[in-house]
């Protein structure tokens, strides 16, 4: 997820530059885009509103038309990264109307939740990592050079024990921190990594489980954290290198440091005015007009989702959550079934729709080359780390977008994600190979043909294959 912190520059960008940033990423769709970025864009707008006015403004929720490999997913999720939003993918499939065995509905809200709660941590964390490090470079010299205190029978209890110490323990402590300070500049030159230290780590407890409460966690109770707050913390000690050392005890010292109730009210917030949940497969459980069976079910997850998306108060672990706010897209490829096959009340909490166009050929072309992440690019990086410069000519790339294409035609089409598989099959040898193959490697048209064409004219192998 990108930095929330970052939210005030990308709240100054104009639709038109959050299309552009999208750009840079996800090849043409263009529809799509310019609706998710007034969608992120009126969201800063309610921003700026009265009090009043604030209240009144809803999100008007998004449904992506279109098969799959075209885009759909990857603009939401990128849009979430770089507005810095909770992001959260889940599929209408996997949900079961309520009394059911299975996940109801609710779960995608709590989930947010962790997520946002995890963001917040981390930008907490990320705040307080030099002083972190500092801590932990004490533990860990205290852990070489361990302090040598003397207690003096009875001293504690007239109060003398300070004093005691000062007096008596006054040389030994300046030749502890002498030690110390010379391990010091050898620990931060990285000079004692696989030296052995003894440090105290705590010992998770075993988890307790509950018969004959099986909706605790769906209500947003969590026994073994509340038992755990409970119940006191073991603790062994363990022999371990630094290195590991400073592994463990990096979260432990950031635990101590961050105050956890201002992270689940940031977190909440975050959820509730800025998250984003993106509901896949919407289409699967549209009616298809038979009215019982398998039809019963769509429609109940259907009413259990309405709520969801009109604005309701869900439990959590950390506190109520309002939904009221937070922007659901909803995506589908509806080959079998229509929108309007959805109950008119869900239809209407999604009133702006956006049909995706099947890529082209020349889209195929532009995946592989334009993106900041593009595919190609992905794999000369890879094999650059092993000192192989890999090169395609502008044939060759033609190439593997026809061949994709073809496949896609011939097959099901799975849009850019059949570009996946065949430039996999075609780098094949030569990620094998690599780095025994010679330094600069040229894939060229012929050498495409010659990997793949073979195999896409037999069906049957591409079938498996590709």
């Amino acid at each position: 997820m990108s930095n929330f912190s970052n939210q005030t520059s990308f709240d100054n960008l104009t639709p038109r530059q959050i299309v552009a940033e999208l750009d840079k990423y996800i090849i043409g769709q263009y529809e799509a885009k310019k609706a998710v970025a007034i969608a992120i864009r009126n969201r800063i707008r309610r921003q700026k509103l009265p009090e009043e006015w604030r209240k009144e403004v809803i999100p008007k929720n998004i449904l992506l038309i279109g098969p799959t490999g075209v885009g759909k997913t990857e603009i939401a999720r990128r849009l979430a990264q770089l507005s810095g939003s909770p992001f959260l993918k889940v599929e209408a499939t996997k949900f079961t109307e309520v009394g059911y065995v299975g996940k109801n509905v609710d779960s995608m809200i709590r989930d947010l939740v962790e997520i946002a709660v995890n963001m917040v941590k981390q930008e907490k964390i990320k705040e307080v990592e030099p002083k972190v490090k500092d801590l932990v470079e004490e533990r860990i010299l205290e852990a070489l050079v361990p302090s040598k205190k003397q207690n003096i029978p009875f001293a504690n209890i007239f109060g003398f024990q300070a004093a005691f110490q000062g007096q008596q323990e006054q040389p030994e402590e300046v030749d502890i921190r002498r030690k110390r300070a010379e391990l010091r500049e050898k620990l931060r030159n990285g000079e004692l990594e696989d030296m052995e230290i003894e440090i105290d780590v705590e010992v998770s407890q075993p988890g307790v489980g509950f018969i004959g409460m099986p909706d605790m966690e769906d209500m947003g109770i969590d026994f073994s954290q509340i038992l755990g707050n409970i119940l006191p913390k073991q603790k062994k000690k363990r022999r371990m290198k630094i290195s590991e050392a400073r592994r463990i005890l990096t979260p432990i010292e950031s635990e101590k440091l961050i105050d956890m109730d201002e992270v689940i009210q940031k977190a909440l917030t975050l959820a509730q005015e800025r998250g984003i949940i993106f509901i896949d497969e919407l289409d699967k459980i549209a009616a298809t007009g038979q009215g019982h069976g398998p039809d019963v079910s769509r429609q109940g997850v259907q009413r259990d989702l309405l709520p969801i998306v009109e604005g309701t108060t869900v439990t959590t672990r950390y506190g109520p959550v309002r939904t009221d706010y937070i922007l659901f897209i909803g995506a589908g490829a509806f080959h079998m079934s229509k929108p309007s096959d959805l109950i008119p009340e869900l239809q209407g909490r999604f009133p702006i729709r956006v049909e995706l166009e099947p890529l082209k050929e020349e889209d195929f072309v532009r995946i592989l080359t334009e993106p900041e992440n593009a595919l190609l690019k992905q794999y000369k990086a890879l094999l650059y780390t092993e000192g192989v410069e890999l090169d395609f000519t502008d044939d060759a790339i033609s190439e593997i977008a026809k061949i994709a294409y073809k496949l896609n035609e011939k097959m099901e089409n799975i849009g850019a994600r059949r570009l996946y598989t065949v430039v996999e099959k075609l780098l094949e040898d030569i990620m094998f190979e690599a780095p025994e193959v010679e330094k600069r490697i040229v894939i060229d048209k012929d050498y495409v043909t010659k990997k793949l064409g073979s195999i896409v004219e037999d069906e049957n192998a591409a079938a498996y294959i590709l």
